[in-house]
């Protein structure tokens, strides 16, 4: 179908919590907020060709599950027109943001409390509010991309030298006026500068990203849609000189300085571009849980190897870290155990099945959103397939865990203990993924 002149609008919403609460994403720590250091913030970002309308919006949070996915969507489409599918719906996975559901891993966690309901529903409002509001404001624009590079912002952190992807793909959008309306990134790496002892409500790195963007690119008040990819085997642990907010800040600048030095090389803007949205329900196949027995011997392996670096004053501490990641890991594949044994696992999979696999085309550049926390290999396989698609994990719903390759299964590592599916599921994903693209071209 041939494209019109685009339209494009964008919003942020600020969704900070007005009292104190839980910041998830660390166990067994009572982390009540004493504030915030930065404004959590919901935005959106609509496109429109004149054929087909597109929206993408993101979240300064750790987790959105399929029902409220499902309740910014039609309060969106509801309110706009927009077709619920055609909006994409993720978060940046900050680990200093409110509890956004019951997560059943930490059932087992006696300091993890019930979700604030009342503020999860003051997120879906709010992101509501952004998308129509982007609708709104949208006027004639152009579209360019360019390709940052974010190296030195982390690694793999169950290998320094594995696997990792360090492009960051770029979206920007401006009026006919030249004056920017939205910047849209995909960035692979776990936000977590910031850890349990920061009591603040925070972004972590991508607030740093977003605002130096705005600082030397954007202009200030710009809405950045700063998306997190293929994160789940991804950390800034082996490069980070510490975990405050400095260090928050020089990472987080280095892939808004990228940006900006690859705008500064010339962009080149289209005012015409085709869009075009796919997705497909996939039920993904359960996995075996291990039985409590093995559990029980694996987790006393991990708590064992973390004590005893713990007490090795010559133990580098990132590797210290890495052994008390695997013994939480282990804590919560002993829990699962426990529970598929005693069939306890239902309600979960009803609220993440059908997992949802979406692909949205603009011009000749491809995003594609899988839920779950996806490890990078995915990414890296479908980049080899495709030219200009990048994947965006924690989108559309949750899976509450893991994507997980074969090799992270065979090694032990800890994210495969914690996922509630069998390993087929992302090579399944991967495949459906590549076939909705093959319907796209």
């Amino acid at each position: 179908m041939t494209s019109k002149i685009m339209k494009a609008g964008a919003e942020i919403e600020e969704i900070t919590p007005k009292n104190s609460q839980f910041l998830y994403g660390y166990p067994y720590v009572m982390r009540m907020s004493e504030g915030a250091h930065d404004p959590l913030t919901c935005t959106a970002l609509y496109l429109d060709n004149g054929a087909r309308q597109v929206m993408f919006i993101t979240h300064d949070i750790l987790y959105l599950n399929k029902a409220q996915v499902a309740s910014i969507r039609s309060g969106i489409s509801a309110a706009t027109g927009i077709p619920a599918g055609n909006i994409l719906v993720s978060v940046t996975h900050t680990h200093s943001a409110p509890t956004p559901f019951d997560v059943v891993i930490s059932r087992n966690d006696s300091v993890v409390p019930h979700y604030d309901e009342a503020y999860m529903e003051f997120v879906v409002a709010q992101s509501v509010a952004a998308g129509v509001k982007a609708v709104g404001n949208a006027r004639e624009a152009e579209i360019g991309f360019v390709m940052g590079d974010a190296t030195g912002l982390g690694t793999n952190r169950h290998d320094p030298a594995g696997p990792k992807d360090m492009e960051v793909p770029t979206m920007l959008v401006r009026g006919l006026d030249k004056k920017y309306i939205c910047a849209m990134m995909v960035v692979c790496m776990h936000p977590t500068v910031l850890h349990e002892d920061s009591r603040l409500c925070s972004a972590d790195f991508p607030h740093y990203t977003r605002e130096l963007l705005r600082k030397e690119l954007l202009g200030a008040g710009c809405p950045v849609a700063y998306f997190t990819g293929t994160s789940g085997d991804q950390s800034p642990r082996h490069v980070t000189r510490g975990n405050n907010f400095s260090e928050a800040q020089r990472l987080g600048e280095i892939v808004a300085s990228s940006i900006i030095a690859k705008a500064a090389d010339g962009v080149v803007f289209d005012r015409s571009l085709d869009i075009a949205v796919l997705s497909r329900q996939l039920d993904l196949p359960r996995r075996n849980m291990p039985s409590v027995e093995w559990a029980v011997a694996n987790r006393d392996r991990a708590k064992a190897h973390f004590e005893a670096l713990k007490a090795d004053p010559t133990a580098d501490k990132r590797e210290t870290r890495t052994a008390e990641v695997d013994w939480f890991g282990s804590e919560e594949a002993l829990l699962l155990a426990t529970l598929g044994a005693n069939n306890e696992l239902e309600d979960v999979y009803a609220s993440c099945l059908p997992a949802e696999i979406q692909v949205v085309k603009v011009g000749d550049h491809l995003w594609a959103a899988w839920p779950g926390e996806v490890f990078v290999e995915f990414g890296l396989s479908l980049k080899q397939a495709f030219r200009n698609v990048s994947l965006i994990g924690y989108a559309n719903g949750d899976l509450q865990g893991y994507v997980v390759t074969r090799e992270a299964v065979e090694k032990r590592y800890y994210e495969s203990g914690n996922s509630f599916f069998d390993v087929s599921a992302g090579y399944l994903m991967l495949e459906a993924t590549e076939k909705l693209i093959e319907r796209l071209f």
